[in-house]
C-alpha cells in the first residue's frame, strides 16, 4: 500500500513540488487546496508516478473543512503517515496599506491553517503513536522584512506554536514527531497572484531557488524528523544567523534595500489576479514554478551538506584519522 502523505496548498509552488516528490518517493498523496483546476492537475502528477491521489477542495482557514478532508483521505487512502502544512496566502504592501480584514485573512490561512492542520493530524496520529508533521516555514519566521508584515507575523507565530507543541509531545513520550523547514526566496506562482499594492510586479528576495529545492528539504524532513528544524539554502542560514548577531544593522539594511529587492522593473498589471479570498487556480493550473526560472537556482550546496552531513563528517573523520596515522608513522 505504501505510506500516505497529506499536503496542504498542494496545487502550486512548494506544495505542488512536494506532491510530485512525495509521489515519486512512493507515497499516496492527499491533496488539500481550494482551486479545482490545480487539484485536477495535481492528481494527474500523482497518478503519473504510479501512486494514488485523493483531492479534497479545502480552505485550511476553516477547521471543519480540514477535519472532513482528513477523514476522506483516510477512507480513500488509509492512515495518514505524514502531514505537510504548506498552504498560505499573503499581501504585498506596507502595513498601513493593508486592510484589517486582509491582515486577518492572511493570518487565518497562513497561521491558523497550520494550527488546524496540526490539530487534525495529531487527532489521527496520537492514537496510533506514529506519524510526522512538517511545518513549511521561512527565513522570515526569524527575520521580518518590509512589505510582508502579515506573512512575517504568521511565520513567526508558526515557529512559536510549533515549539510549544513539540515540548508537549516530548512530555507525552509519543512517537509522533513535528519538525519545521525554513525556506529561502523561491520561484513560485505566488508572485503572480498574491494580493499586491506595490507599484511594480513582486518578486522573491534574491537569491531565488526553484521550488524543487524546497520540496527536497520537506521530504527529507518527513523521513528524518528527529531534528527540530531544517534550513534550506545558504541565504536562509545566513539570514537567521545574521539576525541573531546584528538585528539592528539588518533593520537599517532592509529599510534601504527591502522595497526595491522585492519588485521587478515592470509595472504591476491592472488585471492581476488575487488569491486571498478566492482561489486563483480555480479554472487553470499554475503549476510549481513562477516567472523567474531564468534566474533561479536548481540546487543548494548548503542543503546538500545538511542532508549528507553524517556521511560527510564520517568521511572527514576517517580522512583525518588516516592523515594522523601517516604523520605518526613518518615521525616514528
Amino acid at each position: 500500500m505504501g505510506k500516505v502523505a497529506v499536503i496542504t496548498g498542494a496545487t502550486a509552488g512548494v506544495g505542488r513540488a512536494c506532491v510530485r516528490m512525495f509521489a515519486e518517493a512512493g507515497y499516496d498523496v492527499g491533496l488539500l487546496a481550494r482551486g479545482a483546476g490545480g487539484l485536477d492537475a495535481a492528481v494527474k502528477d500523482v497518478e503519473s508516478a504510479g501512486r494514488r491521489a485523493c483531492a479534497v477542495p479545502t480552505d485550511v482557514a476553516d477547521f471543519d473543512q480540514v477535519v472532513a478532508a482528513a477523514q476522506q483521505v483516510e477512507r480513500e487512502l488509509g492512515p495518514i503517515d505524514v502531514w505537510v502544512n504548506d498552504a498560505f496566502s499573503s499581501v504585498f504592501a506596507k502595513f498601513t496599506d493593508i486592510e484589517p480584514s486582509e491582515f486577518r485573512r492572511t493570518t487565518e490561512v497562513t497561521y491558523l491553517g497550520q494550527v488546524h492542520g496540526t490539530r487534525v493530524a495529531l487527532d489521527h496520529m496520537l492514537p496510533r503513536d506514529r506519524g510526522v508533521i512538517v511545518q513549511v516555514g521561512s527565513a522570515l519566521a526569524y527575520r521580518g522584512i518590509p512589505l510582508q508584515s502579515a506573512y512575517c507575523g504568521a511565520k513567526h507565530a508558526i515557529k512559536g506554536f510549533t515549539e510549544s507543541v513539540r515540548t508537549e509531545l516530548l512530555h507525552q513520550g509519543t512517537n509522533v514527531r513535528i519538525t519545521m523547514v525554513q525556506l529561502p526566496g523561491l520561484n513560485t506562482p505566488q508572485f503572480s497572484w498574491v494580493l499586491s499594492r506595490l507599484p511594480n510586479h513582486p518578486q522573491p528576495v534574491p537569491p531565488i531557488f526553484e521550488p524543487e529545492v524546497a520540496a527536497r528539504g520537506v521530504l527529507f524532513a518527513a523521513e528524518h524528523p528527529n531534528r527540530r528544524e531544517y534550513f534550506v539554502g545558504g541565504s536562509t542560514a545566513a539570514t537567521i544567523a545574521g539576525n541573531a548577531i546584528i538585528p539592528g544593522l539588518l533593520d537599517r539594511y532592509l529599510a534601504r534595500t527591502g522595497f526595491k529587492s522585492q519588485q521587478t522593473k515592470d509595472p504591476v498589471s491592472p488585471n492581476r489576479p488575487a488569491n486571498l479570498w478566492h482561489a486563483a487556480d480555480e479554472t487553470e493550473d499554475y503549476g510549481a514554478h513562477g516567472e523567474f526560472d531564468a534566474g533561479a537556482k536548481h540546487r543548494s550546496y548548503q542543503w546538500w551538506f545538511t542532508s549528507h552531513r553524517r556521511s560527510v563528517l564520517t568521511g572527514l573523520t576517517a580522512a583525518l584519522a588516516s592523515a594522523a596515522a601517516v604523520a605518526l608513522k613518518r615521525r616514528r
